[in-house]
């Protein structure tokens, strides 16, 4: 269980760590300033991946090989030329514009070359720029100004890309660069969540584990102490732009977590499959698939009315699912976390104490765990054990938002 005192002072002293960095941090939101050197993050293309796992094979073994198993080798190769044709086109543009331009993937990205760019540009999918934007963390780069990311998408037809550039600019790759570069756009910052782990043992500290399987190395990463507080927390270098998960690794065990939500010294027990943590530019992907109603569900719950009450005839069920799963969806820049806890069991004593809504929105939110092999996991990517014992505090600061750009 956690003591509010404790956990107040130590909160307190974290940000006092960080105090001189948020302070001297500048967003860098004027759009006319002069774009120098752009650092373009490409995908990492399948075939690309192919290449990487099997390097001893050479091009027409390896046709063999993803033949021989099944896969689809000819839209592999497809995509892939589909990929680096945009990708070509971005470089291309920004380098007639009198741009320095270096282009990276997931294998060759590090700090050194992050601190380098004026901007992050993404090519590929939302994984992409969810890579690029995490990490660009300012804790990480010990950034004076905060890095804005603006993305192409790569295969619009394939891919929604809600974090990219809208999917006009696929295909209008020069104006998007004449835009960028003269500021004809409107900037956005879209919050980002913040996690603290309480009382961490800086004698155990095992690193992040990249859950992309073809990263090859792991990126740099340095964690902010504050040697003042003797249960030695530390904020970790990755912010969240999409969600935080938490949960066993294995899906099928019960993950067993002691919530507290805001300053409430009320800690509820939960059990259930996870819990899953979103800002609003998350809302629209995990969270809004963990809550939605099928239009199924909304017809059903129709009919339960309409037999209890004898009337709702002529109900557009599609219309109504629509509008509720619509409505889980909030701003990008809003400060509040909405938490949602997956599958939560609510029969016998869980949760305990009663009345935790499975689904809600907070400022900030604590979490103890009570689990067996359980992590904490960053958009997806980056993940760190989260064991019986561990503890974090999720939160959002106005000055850890990404800054992006706005061309609808």
């Amino acid at each position: 269980m956690f003591k509010a005192a404790s956990l107040g002072r130590a909160v307190v002293g974290c940000r006092d760590v960080l105090q001189g960095l948020v302070k001297c941090r500048q967003m860098g939101t004027n759009s006319k300033t002069k774009l120098r050197k752009i650092l373009v993050v490409s995908k990492l293309t399948r075939l690309e991946f192919e290449k990487t796992r099997d390097h001893c094979l050479n091009d027409e073994k390896l046709e063999l090989k993803i033949r021989n198993r099944g896969s689809d080798y000819d839209a592999m190769k497809y995509y892939h030329h589909l990929h680096k044709d945009v990708e070509e086109e971005v470089v291309k543009s920004f380098r007639e514009a009198g741009v320095e331009v270096k282009v990276i993937n997931r294998l060759t990205l590090n700090n050194d070359i992050l601190r380098w760019a004026d901007l992050l540009v993404p090519i590929g999918g939302d994984g992409t720029f969810l890579l690029a934007a995490g990490r660009a963390s300012p804790f990480m780069l010990d950034r004076v100004k905060m890095t804005p990311v603006v993305g192409f998408n790569s295969d619009p037809r394939r891919s929604e890309g809600r974090l990219m550039l809208p999917k006009y600019f696929s295909t209008n790759i020069e104006e998007a660069v004449r835009r960028i570069l003269s500021g004809d756009f409107k900037w956005m910052r879209r919050s980002r969540i913040r996690i603290t782990l309480i009382g961490s043992d800086t004698t155990k500290r095992p690193p992040p584990i990249d859950l992309h399987e073809y990263h090859s190395s792991m990126m740099e990463h340095k964690e902010v102490d504050d040697p003042t507080v003797e249960s030695n927390n530390r904020i970790l270098p990755y912010l969240a732009l999409n969600e935080v998960f938490i949960g066993e690794m294995l899906s099928a065990r019960v993950s067993h977590l002691h919530l507290q939500l805001d300053n409430s010294d009320v800690v509820t027990k939960t059990k259930s499959s996870g819990l899953c943590v979103s800002t609003g530019t998350g809302s629209t992907s995990w969270l809004t698939s963990m809550n939605r109603l099928s239009t199924s569900n909304v017809k059903d719950l129709i009919e339960i009315i309409k037999r209890r009450t004898g009337e709702l005839n002529g109900i557009d069920h599609e219309a109504i699912a629509e509008e509720y799963n619509q409505n889980l969806v909030f701003p990008a820049d809003d400060l509040r976390l909405c938490y949602s806890i997956r599958e939560q069991i609510c029969v016998g004593v869980w949760p305990n104490p009663k009345g935790l809504e499975s689904k809600g929105f907070v400022k900030q939110l604590k979490v103890k765990s009570r689990c067996i092999d359980a992590s904490l996991v960053i958009d997806g990517s980056i993940a760190y054990n989260f064991n019986d014992g561990a503890k974090a505090l999720l939160e959002v600061h106005p000055e850890d938002a990404l800054l992006t750009i706005d061309m609808d």
